[in-house]
């Protein structure tokens, strides 16, 4: 899963959400760094990555990914699943995807010292084009998929992968609404 679904799974705590969030910029002994609440998160994180990534649902969905961009596929289906996750916000949660990105914003602002620094350094640029929110919409999945396309390191298509999505729209949506409810189940009894 990606951010969006990390957040989203974490227990309603300022550390829930920080370590929740923080499992992909804390590796290694970096999680030392940090209070016994957010260990927990970033562990928690790290455990429900484990659980969707061997998921069959989760694996049919890579299968929809073409060669071109199979080698990305894991990554770019966990992008996907936000979009779906933010599309049908209000089938999972009880407050708007406004209200709870708007909690998140200010939560990761008031523990801005203690983020690492990568996440700091793009922090401002997440509130401003208000990143989580744009999940929602093909167009804010596409420019997240251009950015992240600068992130990676060896040559890729990941960029234009958006394309992905919609000629899987359907399928995908259906994945996600099979696969994510199990998850919710999951992390309610891990």
């Amino acid at each position: 899963m990606n951010y969006l679904a990390h957040l989203y799974l974490a227990q309603d705590s300022p550390e829930s959400l920080l370590g929740n969030l923080l499992g992909d910029f804390v590796k290694g002994r970096g999680i030392e760094l940090y209070s016994d609440e957010i260990k927990k998160g970033i562990k928690f994180h790290q455990k429900v990555d484990v659980y969707t990534d061997s998921h069959p649902i989760f694996r049919e969905s890579k299968r929809l990914i073409t060669p071109e961009n199979q080698r990305y596929a894991g990554l770019l289906i966990d992008v996907f699943y936000d979009h779906f996750l933010a599309k049908n916000w209000l089938d999972f949660s009880l407050v708007t995807l406004k209200e709870f990105v708007l909690k998140v914003y200010g939560i990761l602002q008031t523990h801005e010292a203690i983020l690492p620094e990568k996440l700091k350094c793009v922090l401002p640029h997440i509130i401003q084009k208000n990143l989580l929110m744009s999940y929602a919409e093909i167009s804010g999945i596409d420019a997240a998929l251009k950015r992240l396309s600068f992130r990676v390191k060896r040559e890729n298509n990941i960029g234009s992968a958006s394309q992905e999505l919609i000629n899987n729209y359907k399928q995908l949506e259906l994945n996600f609404n099979q696969f994510f409810p199990e998850l919710i189940d999951y992390v309610k009894s891990a």
